[in-house]
C-alpha cells in the first residue's frame, strides 16, 4: 500500500519511518510513504502557501491552488489502478478507531492531508477532499501527529512487523476479539518495591492464566470504558461467565470515580 503525504514539514517523517518497530513495513516496501510539500507548487519567490482569511480573524488560512496542484502531481505519479481518497485530518471527521485503522491496513492506501494554521479553504475541501478523520476533541498545531498516529497503527498491523504475529490480535479495541481494553502485563523481577506479580501469571496453569486475563480486561473496561462493554453486548460477544464477573460485588467495589 501506499500514503501520499501533504505537508509543509516533510522532515518531520524522516525519523518516523526509520526507527521502532513500524520502520520493519517501510523499510520492506510493505507500507510505502512519500511526502510532498505544496510548497513546491505555489507561485513567486516566496512560495506562499497561505493568507489571511476573508471576514477577518486571527491565524492564516492554507490556500486552495498550491494544494490543487500538489494534489494533482501526486494523481499524476500514481497509477489509475491504485484509488487514492484523499484524507483531511479535522476537528470535524470521524473519530479514529480499531475497526478504520483495520480497514486501512487492508486497503491500497491514501493521500493524506496535513492542515496547518487556521484551517484549509473551504472550497478545497469541498472539490477535493473525501474523508475526514480525527484523532479526539482537542486541537494540534498540525495534522502531522494524526497521519503518524494513523500510519503506525496501519504499520503494525503488516504481516511480520510485529516480533510475535500474533501479538496485535490481543490489542485493546480489537472488534474480532470483543473490543475490550487488554489486561494488565507484568516482567520481571517478580516482585517490585514489595509489590509481587500476581500469583496467576506464575501459576504455569494455562487455564487459570487466560481466566485470570479475561477477569482482568473485563474489569480494566467496565472501570474505564464501559460503553466498550454495551458495545461487545450488541455483538453478542460477552458470555454468561463474563456477566457473572461483571456482576460480582468485587468489581462494584473497585468502581471509583477517576
Amino acid at each position: 500500500m501506499r500514503f501520499d503525504i501533504i505537508t509543509l514539514f516533510p522532515e518531520l517523517f524522516t525519523p518516523f519511518v526509520e526507527v521502532g518497530v513500524t520502520r520493519r513495513a517501510y523499510s520492506s516496501g510493505q507500507v510505502a510513504v512519500q511526502c510532498w510539500n505544496p510548497r513546491d507548487y505555489a507561485p513567486g519567490n516566496y512560495r506562499r502557501v497561505d493568507d489571511r482569511p476573508f471576514g477577518g480573524g486571527p491565524g492564516m488560512v492554507m490556500m486552495a491552488q498550491p494544494l490543487a496542484d500538489c494534489l494533482a502531481a501526486i494523481r499524476a505519479q500514481r497509477a489509475e489502478a491504485e484509488p487514492a481518497p484523499l484524507v483531511l485530518f479535522s476537528p470535524i471527521g470521524e473519530r479514529i478507531d480499531h475497526a478504520q485503522v483495520q480497514g486501512w491496513s487492508d486497503s491500497q492506501g491514501a493521500i493524506l492531508l496535513c492542515g496547518r494554521y487556521e484551517g484549509v479553504d473551504q472550497r478545497f475541501i469541498d472539490r477535493h477532499v473525501d474523508v475526514q478523520l480525527s484523532l479526539g476533541d482537542f486541537v494540534l498545531s498540525g495534522g502531522e501527529i494524526a497521519a503518524m498516529a494513523l500510519l503506525d497503527a496501519v504499520a503494525r498491523l503488516q504481516p511480520g512487523v510485529l516480533n510475535d504475529e500474533g501479538s496485535h490480535q490481543f490489542d485493546s479495541f480489537n472488534p474480532a476479539l470483543d473490543g475490550l481494553l487488554d489486561c494488565p502485563h507484568y516482567t520481571r523481577p517478580e516482585v517490585w518495591e514489595g509489590e509481587p506479580v500476581p500469583a496467576a501469571l506464575l501459576s504455569g496453569h494455562h487455564a487459570n492464566i487466560e481466566r485470570w486475563r479475561r477477569e482482568q480486561s473485563l474489569r480494566n473496561t467496565a472501570l474505564h470504558r464501559p460503553e466498550l462493554l454495551d458495545q461487545a453486548r450488541s455483538r453478542q460477544q460477552l458470555s454468561r461467565k463474563d456477566e457473572q464477573v461483571l456482576a460480582s460485588a468485587d468489581l462494584v467495589n473497585l468502581a471509583k470515580p477517576l
